[in-house]
Order: C-alpha cells, then structure tokens, then sequence
C-alpha cells in the first residue's frame, strides 16, 4: 500500500504544471455539481414541478451544452481553450447567483439550461468539458494519457463525493432558514467552485492559436499519440479518422439514451420509490461517487493490462446489470448499494474513455473529436430526462431502468465490434 502512494504522488508531482491547474480546476468545481446533482431536482419537486418539467429543464440544458460543444470544439482547435474555459466560469457564477436569489421559474430555466445544475457533469466543464480534455491531452505524452484522464476523472469523482454529502444540507438547514433557503443556500457551492477555477485557469498557459497551427503543420514529421507513423497529408488517413469519429457517434448515441433515463433523474427516483429526502439521498450519491472515483482508478490500472476497450466492455457488462437489480431491491438501502456498486465499474471508465476518443486523431483534431465524443452523447441524452419524466410521472418506476439498460447492452456489443484493436494500432 505505502508504495503503491509513493508512486502516485511521485507521479503527480511530475505533471506539468499546466495539468496540474486543470485538476485541480475539475476538483474545486465538482464539489458544487455534487451538491446540485442531490439538490436540483429535489428543489424543483419541493416548488411543486412535476416530473415532466423537470425533465423537460435538465433535457433542455443537455440540448443547449450539446449546440455549443458542437460549435465550440473545432473553434477551439484554431482559437485556443483558455478564453472559452474562463468565460464558462463566469456565466456559471451569474447563473448560480440568479438561482439562489429568486425562486421565478422562467430565470430557474434560464439558470439551468445555461449552467447544466443538476446533471452531474463530475467536475467537467459543462459543454466547455471537450476543451478540457483537448487541452489536458495537449500537455501530456500519448503513454501518460490513460493514467492522467484516469487521475482526472478519479478527483472529479471525489469533489462530487463531497459536494453529494454536502446535498443533505437541506434538510438540517431547514429548521432554522425561512422557505426553502436550505436549497437555496447550496448555489454558493458553486460560486466559490467557479471563482477559485477562475484563477487557477487564469494561471494557466495554453497554446496560442500560432502554435496549434504549428502543430497541425508538423504532425506529419512528429511522434503522435494516434499513431506513430501519421502523415497528415494522407487523405486516407484522414478518411480513417473520420470513420472512427462516425463509429464513436454512434455507439456514444445509444449510452447517451441510456444514461439520459437513469442518471439525472436519480435523486427524484429515490423520492419517488422510497419516500426518502436529501438527508438520506445526500450520502447515498455520496457512495456512488466515491465508489466511481475508486473504479476509475481500477479501471486505468485494467486498461494498461488488458486495453482500454476490454476494460471497458467487462467492467460496464457488471455495471449493466447492477443497474437492472437497482429497481427491484425492496428497500432504499439495498438499492442505494446496488445504484453505487453500478457506478464503481460503469462512471469509473469515464477517464480510459476519454483517453481512447483524443486517441482517434491528431493534434490538430482533438477538440473536434472530443466535442464530437460530449456531443453525440448529451443531444440523446437530452431525450431521457423528458421521457423518464413521463414514465415517472405515469407511475412506472420500472421503465426507465428497463429502456436505459437495452441501450447500454446495444452500447456494448457495439463499442467492442467498433474499437476492439485500434488503440493497438495507435499506440
């Protein structure tokens, strides 16, 4: 154990600076996220929305982070990342303080579509999250890329840890603040998480739009984590490039419809079934997150044994059927352990995953590929929000688990027939 912690620490001194920010970027805006992904919706129900609306807010928010991821990433490749991620931070700050200081519901909308509350993005930044991961995969070497997206995605994990206990608040500041104040009260997570990722990323240095045309110029002559022995003059390699991208589309669809069922309507499920609040739901994601930070960790040390793609399909075949189980179990408890084991093995891979999607291009492409890996999964995603909301609505606590879990099986079978080999040939 003692020297599996040296080793980590090592490691983590010896990231560039630039990496470092990032992290601790993601760390200080996932506390605020957890928080909101127990809080959100449970606010809303306690204003009296229904599931649909609801539903109809956090998909909405999917749809408008996905227009702008689209837009952003390519833009993002000439112009740079900073500037973006900066502005991201701010318009998070005025949405989280718009939302706290009235309960009017078309500015709770306008707050939530622009600012994703209540989704749980782990600590990324919201449709600015591609740019992330482009500028991350820029500072690191292609054999550091699985284990650094591993670490990221591991600290993002344990901010949300902290900000889902924190999501019991309410309950506890209900009885001495006026009105729903105890929700309310939790929009300064955000702000403070904002603020400090503010400055930390104002701190950083990103390639300027010269030098990522530099780069784009001499990857044919340059050792590239894509492949080794890229040209990028080669038209077919180019042609590959974008059938990989299409493939990834496509598999991401079908995660996305099944993620959208389930995930952003969690915490309004467990309230729905069991008749719990955020006393107890608070901890529950709490273990849910602190279980995907710990599989995330798992899952980039099986990656290097066994590739990215196998560590994958086996670890997200158990989580897809922990996530068939959670429906079934009787009480909150035995379902609240099944919902949080499932994330372990299933949210635990996000970091590999990302590894492998800025994997499938050069330098010059990265922002596009990892907006078109956030985009073709938040615009289905967005579908299952509104949808579960009717299902909820209608009474069947069931459906969605059932629809979600077909999706994530065809997600399987595909993403192995698609990607089985190709971080081989492009390693």
């Amino acid at each position: 154990m003692s020297r599996s912690v040296t080793e980590s620490a090592t490691g983590l001194t010896a990231l560039p600076p630039i990496v470092l920010r990032l992290i601790a970027s993601r760390a200080v805006r996932s506390v605020g996220q957890g928080a909101l992904a127990v809080t959100f919706t449970l606010y809303l129900k306690a204003l009296h929305w229904s599931a649909p609306q609801i539903g109809a807010v956090l998909g909405g928010s999917l749809l408008f982070g996905a227009a702008l991821t689209l837009w952003l990433g390519p833009l993002s490749d000439r112009l740079g990342r900073k500037q973006f991620l900066l502005g991201y931070e701010l318009v998070l700050i005025a949405c989280a303080l718009l939302a706290m200081l009235t309960t009017v519901g078309w500015v709770l909308v306008l707050a939530a579509v622009l600012s994703g509350f209540g989704r749980g993005a782990n600590g990324a930044a919201g449709p600015f999250g591609p740019l992330e991961q482009a500028w991350l995969s820029h500072s690191v070497t292609a054999l550091q890329r699985a284990r650094v997206f591993s670490l990221n995605a591991t600290v993002g994990f344990v901010g949300m840890t902290v900000g889902a206990l924190l999501g019991a608040l309410p309950h506890w500041l209900g009885a001495w603040l006026p009105g729903l104040w105890g929700y309310r009260a939790l929009f300064l997570l955000p702000i403070a998480g904002s603020t400090s990722g503010f400055f930390l990323l104002a701190g950083a240095r990103d390639l300027s739009a010269v030098e990522l045309r530099g780069r784009a110029r001499s990857a044919a002559v340059s050792p590239d984590s894509a492949a080794a022995d890229r040209h990028r003059g080669d038209s077919g390699q180019r042609r590959r490039e974008n059938g990989l991208m299409l493939r990834l589309g496509l598999v991401n669809a079908l995660n996305g419809l099944g993620i959208g069922m389930v995930a952003p309507m969690m915490a309004y499920w467990y309230a729905l079934r069991y008749g719990h609040g955020p006393a107890s739901i608070g901890p529950a994601m709490a273990a849910s997150f602190l279980l995907a930070a710990i599989g995330s960790q798992l899952s980039g040390r099986l990656a290097r044994r066994t590739g990215v793609v196998n560590a994958v399909v086996g670890l997200r075949t158990v989580g897809l059927v922990l996530l068939l189980l959670t429906p079934l179990a009787p009480v909150f408890w035995i379902a609240a352990t099944l919902y949080a084991l499932r994330a372990a093995v299933n949210q635990g891979t996000l970091g590999v995953r990302q590894a492998l999607t800025v994997s499938l291009t050069g330098d010059d492409r990265r922002g596009l590929a990892a907006a078109i890996n956030n985009v073709s999964v938040q615009i289905p995603r967005a579908i299952g929000p509104l949808i579960a909301g009717l299902l909820l609505h209608a009474g069947w606590l069931l459906a969605p688990f059932l629809v979600a879990g077909s999706f994530q099986a065809a997600y399987l079978v595909l993403y192995r027939r698609f990607f089985h080999g190709v971080e081989a040939r492009q390693s």
